[in-house]
């Protein structure tokens, strides 16, 4: 009795120094909480007065397993098992369909996290120690018999699940009963085992692990970090808030920034509605002599019209539609750069192209327009890009 004193303080200890090290979730009262069902054999009677094996009968068993995991390493639990009668030579010669009854406080040590260490989430495979105290209640012949035991077994356990919520474990224990009860042969009134009715079990459990207020039926570990990490972490923290703060004047900066853009350019808007709303003029045709105003300029080389320009040949087909009578020639021009007749050919081509959009596209009677190459020219202007032009000139005006 005093082993299993000495065995249980020392697996405590260990418990405490273990759990300094590792911080979990999942410690509340409703957390890690476990039902089991197991099932086996237990061999009755195995060992003579001499500590000899003896053999002498097995009996089928059944018991529940109702349990709360306290750390990773420790936990209570309590046990119920019933054991059957299988044939004659079981214990105590009862006559009756159940042999015995017994119900086991236990503590349960799990050996791999305790040397190992507890990862975060329950091994694959782990081993565990359970031990601790029972009252048995056996149906014998012609009397009943109660008895305090001492269990003694260790657990082969395999984690399922993808959660790993349940858990298979494979038992073999053995059973002490206890000397020194009430009505004892033993004159002896101190608590020991009795190795000559001790007996052997193997059994097969299952365990469901109810859900945790974390979420996992499981403890999870929680990180910790010593007093240097925490002083980095905080320094590194006040770096950012510094940083934060510079960042929150330059946004201010450029918020009255951003506001100074905005007046401006409501101040711009304001001002291009105004000229939006101021009525535009009506493009007139203003006639020198008999040249009208509008003229229609040509990219170097070119003969074709570019979009810009068909506003001045549209101001002419106006001009003509107010005046029927008007008649007129157009004028092409070169620019003095290139081989002259080249030029010719050129301002002619200009001339006409500008007589064609009238017929075409505004639908000027032919016989009202006339062309005339000029060749190449500077005396227009200075520019050369404005001496590659056609000119209008009416014909009825002196």
């Amino acid at each position: 009795m005093k082993k299993i004193v000495m065995i249980f303080a020392a697996a405590l200890l260990a418990t405490s120094v273990s759990a300094q090290k590792t911080a979990v979730t999942a410690n509340k009262f409703e957390d890690n909480w476990y039902l089991g069902i197991n099932a086996g054999v237990d061999f009755t009677n195995t060992f003579n007065g001499d500590n000899a094996f003896k053999f002498k009968g097995i009996a089928p068993n059944l018991g529940l397993r109702l349990g709360k995991n306290l750390t990773t390493v420790f936990g209570l639990a309590l046990e119920g098992n019933a054991y059957f009668k299988a044939n004659d030579k079981s214990s105590w010669n009862s006559k009756t369909f159940i042999n015995a009854t017994n119900l086991d406080l236990l503590g349960t040590f799990n050996l791999s996290n305790l040397f190992a260490g507890y990862p975060g989430e329950p091994r694959n495979f782990e081993l565990s120690a359970v031990g601790g105290l029972g009252w048995l209640h056996a149906f014998g012949k012609g009397t009943k018999v109660n008895r305090f035991t001492s269990k003694v077994g260790l657990d082969f356990a395999f984690n399922l699940g993808e959660q790993k919520a349940w858990q298979l474990y494979i038992e073999p224990a053995i059973y002490f009963p206890l000397e020194g009860y009430e009505g004892s042969q033993s004159t002896n009134n101190r608590f020991k085992m009795d190795k000559r009715t001790a007996w052997l079990q193997a059994n097969v459990g299952l365990i469901y692990k109810f859900g945790n207020s974390n979420g996992t039926h499981n403890y999870t570990v929680e990180a910790l970090r010593d007093l240097g990490e925490i002083n980095m972490l905080n320094a590194r923290i006040n770096e950012l808030r510094a940083d934060n703060e510079l960042k929150d004047g330059r946004l201010n900066e450029n918020s009255r920034t951003i506001a100074g853009l905005e007046a401006q350019v409501e101040d711009l808007q304001a001002k291009l509605k105004a000229c939006e709303e101021r009525p535009m003029p009506t493009p007139t045709v203003v006639v020198k002599k008999n040249l009208l105003q509008p003229i229609v300029i040509f990219g170097q080389g070119k003969s074709t019209i570019d979009a810009a320009q068909y506003a001045s040949v549209e101001m002419v087909a106006k001009y003509m539609r107010n005046h029927p009578e008007a008649k007129i020639l157009i004028k092409g021009y070169a620019s003095p750069e290139g081989d002259p007749e080249r030029n010719m050919k050129l301002s002619l081509a200009r001339a006409e192209s500008v007589r064609t959009a009238l017929i075409n596209r505004y639908k000027i009677a032919s016989s009202r327009l006339t062309t005339e190459g000029m060749g190449a020219t500077s005396e227009l202007s200075e520019e050369n890009d404005f001496n590659r032009v056609a000119m209008f000139f009416d014909t009825t005006v002196e």
